[in-house]
């Protein structure tokens, strides 16, 4: 039997362990400490851009002190991209607040800039007021068009929270994502482009923004020599052992970029010509992408009726994992009562879309496997 080929594992490095065990040398076991400060300072120097990164236990939790902090309540409305995760929008509801979806455009499938007006004035229309905030995904590590973005949201004065999850290292015209909005989530799951076990980082524009994403992720304790609270907070600061795990990942980031684009470089130059499959690119020389995940789309009008699922099951059968691509939000039930604006764009891409297996220790005999399973099917 074939040993599993999976979607996209965590790629240790190996001085992962020697920060761990420093962490365990000097006892800074807890949710601070010397490695998560070296991390932010990582974070920060490969951001560029004079941005102050804070550590958290998930990109979720990220969302959630951006949207915070952006003023978001009960009854208020934040526009976010349907094609995505749901981790993208389920912190709008800890609110009592409302998303509101819009759909991809076919460039990059992320948030259409036009549908993006096109909410923004139905809903001012609908409930008198403007959306909160606007959450952009750059999804599979792709660039969202964000000058576009951002010219809809300065317009209508709506402050951008970027989704930079899957795009740690992604650039668009020179600058890295995550650097756009003004705050940015990060995430470090087992799965993502670097790890930290599970966590994720809130990127902010400011160091005041800093502080108090600091004091919210620490359960909001007062300046006082005993415990005291004159506001909410959270348990949400990154352990300083999950941040040893991140120091030593960051180290071999620029390499772990690569790997992933040569991945996605080795698929299509053997894939891209066959009849019926398109690759999730780039647009045009503004678009750097990590290609974190690289995907295609199955058209089975040009592939004798074979499917997206034809694909997925057989490479299963195969003993590899593969994914369809996101079921977009406005679809799922728990969001049913949402509005939505676009076409059909995202659900197209959900029925006839796939995620290869992309990560960075793959050997060219696993691609190599995965495109033989693709072959003998089309």
């Amino acid at each position: 039997m074939n040993t599993r080929i999976h979607l996209s594992l965590a790629h240790m490095g190996g001085n992962e362990k020697k920060y761990i065990q420093e962490a365990f040398d000097t006892n800074w076991v807890v949710p601070l400490g010397p490695n998560v400060d070296n991390f932010e300072k990582d974070l920060a120097q490969f951001l560029g851009n004079k941005k102050h990164i804070v550590a958290l236990s998930s990109g979720t939790a990220a969302i959630h002190l951006g949207l915070l902090q952006l003023g978001v309540g009960y009854g208020d409305e934040v526009i976010c991209q349907s094609f995505t995760f749901a981790a993208s929008a389920n912190p709008i509801t800890y609110f009592g607040a409302k998303p509101v979806f819009v759909d991809s455009e076919a460039e990059t499938w992320n948030m259409s800039p036009e549908y993006l007006e096109i909410a923004i004035n139905e809903r001012i229309k609908a409930m008198g007021k403007k959306p909160k905030a606007i959450i952009p995904v750059h999804l599979y590590g792709m660039p969202a068009k964000m000058n576009e973005i951002l010219a809809i949201a300065q317009k209508y004065e709506i402050p951008v929270l970027e989704d930079a999850a899957e795009a740690l290292g992604s650039e668009y015209k020179g600058r890295k994502c995550g650097t756009f909005g003004e705050f940015a989530c990060l995430s470090f799951n087992g799965n993502k482009m670097i790890t930290t076990s599970g966590g994720g980082a809130l990127v902010c524009s400011t160091k005041e923004q800093a502080q108090k994403t600091m004091f919210y992720a620490t359960q909001a304790r007062d300046n006082a020599p005993h415990y005291q609270h004159s506001e909410i907070g959270y348990n949400y600061r990154m352990s300083n052992i999950c941040a040893g795990i991140g120091r030593g990942q960051m180290e071999f980031l620029p390499l772990r970029i690569g790997q992933r684009r040569k991945n996605s470089y080795y698929y299509r130059k053997d894939l891209a010509n066959i009849e019926g499959i398109t690759f999730h690119t780039e647009p045009s020389a503004d678009f750097f992408s990590n290609y974190w995940l690289t995907c295609i789309i199955i058209d089975p009008k040009k592939t004798n009726g074979v499917t997206r699922e034809d694909i997925r099951l057989a490479l299963e059968k195969a003993n590899i994992e593969s994914r369809p691509l996101w079921k977009p939000l406005h679809l799922q039930p728990v969001f049913s009562s949402c509005p939505y604006y676009g076409e059909k764009i995202s659900e197209n891409l959900f029925d006839n879309g796939l995620c290869l297996p992309s990560g960075s220790s793959l050997t060219e005999n696993d691609l190599d496997r995965v495109i033989a399973v693709i072959k003998s099917l089309l």
